[in-house]
């Protein structure tokens, strides 16, 4: 599967931006999907992580409250409402797809990235 991840840009702080990544080669249902950020100099950071069905999502405790993981199957896209953004949430954001059936461990396959920039 490709994925392609978009939406990110500029914004002030307490603003919202929404990500997206679009799949193509195979339907996102049979993954689980999370989204990932990094910035240089730093290990990468885990953000989001939704089942394959939407049932279930994780949040990292940095965001906590603030982003909202969810998926369209139908359209082959999941999406990062990321909501009363600061500037610590600066980074480059990735999209990843892991086979449904497994339940933790490395991501089968990553998106571009898209940037984020959060102004003070």
């Amino acid at each position: 599967v490709q994925l392609q991840a978009s939406g990110g840009g500029l914004v002030q702080a307490g603003g919202s931006l929404r990500l997206s990544c679009a799949a193509s080669g195979r339907s996102l249902s049979y993954y689980s999907m999370g989204w990932f950020r990094q910035t240089p100099g730093k290990e990468r950071e885990f953000v989001a992580r939704i089942t394959w069905s939407g049932s279930s999502t994780y949040y990292g405790d940095s965001v906590k409250g603030r982003f909202t993981v969810s998926r369209n199957n139908a359209r082959n896209t999941v999406y990062l409402q990321m909501n009363s953004l600061k500037p610590e949430d600066t980074a480059v954001y990735y999209c990843a797809a892991r086979k449904r059936e497994v339940l933790s461990g490395d991501y089968d396959f990553w998106g571009q990235g898209t940037l984020v920039t959060v102004s003070s």
